[in-house]
């Protein structure tokens, strides 16, 4: 692992009026998808939308997959708007292996917000 990236999951929440954008390092793995679901959905109740900015997400295991499709589900119960912006070609194959890449893939089209 690179040791330009954190071994942990940082969150940096950037809030806006209707919105907040999680910018996420480190590693996005059993041991701290818990911490990324205490704060999404803690924001969902009261944003129009949450997006999760993974350009500086290093690694990311089954479980912070299955986490993400999971919020994904909760904001769609919660008429709040999910995105993920700036995922890695890493981060997106893992998407497209699992046949969920088209969940997401419609937000990465709009301008510049995947790489």
């Amino acid at each position: 692992m690179s040791s330009d990236f954190p071994s942990k999951l940082i969150l940096q929440p950037e809030t806006l009026t209707d919105s907040v954008i999680f910018h996420c390092s480190g590693r996005l793995t059993l041991e701290h998808v818990a911490e990324l679901k205490e704060a999404v959905n803690a924001a969902m109740p009261h944003k129009r939308s949450v997006t999760l900015d993974l350009r500086d997400l290093s690694h990311m295991d089954s479980s912070g997959l299955g986490t993400i499709v999971g919020l994904y589900v909760s904001a769609k119960r919660e008429n709040c708007e999910f995105r993920l912006i700036n995922y890695s070609p890493a981060v997106r194959k893992l998407f497209a292996l699992s046949n969920l890449l088209s969940l997401f893939e419609s937000y990465g089209r709009a301008g510049t917000r995947m790489t």
